[in-house]
């Protein structure tokens, strides 16, 4: 097993290769305007770093968000052309779930993130040590097996309060709303890390465990629209 991973659903750009045992090389460049630019150069980095070539991949994982329309769908398009190009599976994630799992927190928590407009992408999480006691190949102390407990939603912090006020939270959402996310943890993960997002691929896999399709998770309309009601002019 070789996985490669990636995830552009965060500011972060990262990427990271597991053999299924441990993480190989990981890369993260947080830049919310250069997902495009950034991300193929990082799988040649870790390639490069681990020794491996592209074609001794056997499976693809990426982050469906949510996140922002045009960031999200760098990795999801780039993903899905080196899935066709390589003849491998195609493992969807959600990216909230990667950031769960490199918290390394055990009681029920929320994961939030920046969904700009003031608004947050979030859900709440459950985790618990493997039966092995294994710990997390992404170098974190996060649990092996974790649970989410919602859906994951975008919702104003305000509107969200009564559910996350002293609740452990994680993430750059929590961070950037402290006063509602009270009981953010400041050292746990604000962004995504591919090496966990792998970590966590590569337990469903040896489970047997079920993923998302490689579909994009918005969760809301992105901001280019058609204008209703717009004036058709025609030639006399």
């Amino acid at each position: 097993m070789l996985l490669l991973a990636l995830d552009t659903a965060t500011p972060a750009v990262t990427v990271a290769l597991h053999d299924g045992s441990r993480v190989l090389a990981e890369s993260r460049q947080v830049d919310a305007r250069r997902h495009g630019e950034l991300l193929l150069p990082a799988v040649d980095r870790v390639l490069a770093e681990a020794g491996r070539k592209l074609d001794a991949v056997s499976d693809i994982v990426v982050g469906v968000g949510p996140g922002p329309y045009t960031g999200l769908r760098v990795g999801l398009v780039t993903a899905a052309t080196f899935g066709s190009v390589l003849g491998v599976p195609v493992h969807g994630l959600c990216s909230l779930d990667g950031i769960a799992y490199a918290a390394g927190l055990e009681e029920p928590f929320v994961v939030a993130t920046d969904a700009r407009r003031k608004e947050v992408y979030w859900a709440r999480y459950e985790a618990r040590p493997s039966p092995d006691h294994r710990p997390s190949t992404s170098g974190s102390a996060a649990p092996r097996l974790i649970t989410r407990l919602t859906e994951p939603a975008v919702d104003r912090p305000a509107d969200i309060a009564g559910q996350v006020a002293g609740v452990p939270s994680v993430g750059a959402g929590a961070l950037l709303y402290d006063t509602v996310f009270t009981g953010v943890r400041r050292e746990g993960p604000e962004h995504q890390s591919a090496a966990a997002l792998a970590a966590l691929a590569a337990g469903k896999l040896a489970a047997g465990e079920e993923f998302l399709p490689p579909q994009p998770l918005y969760l809301r309309r992105p901001d280019a629209q058609v204008p209703a009601n717009y004036k058709v002019v025609t030639p006399r």
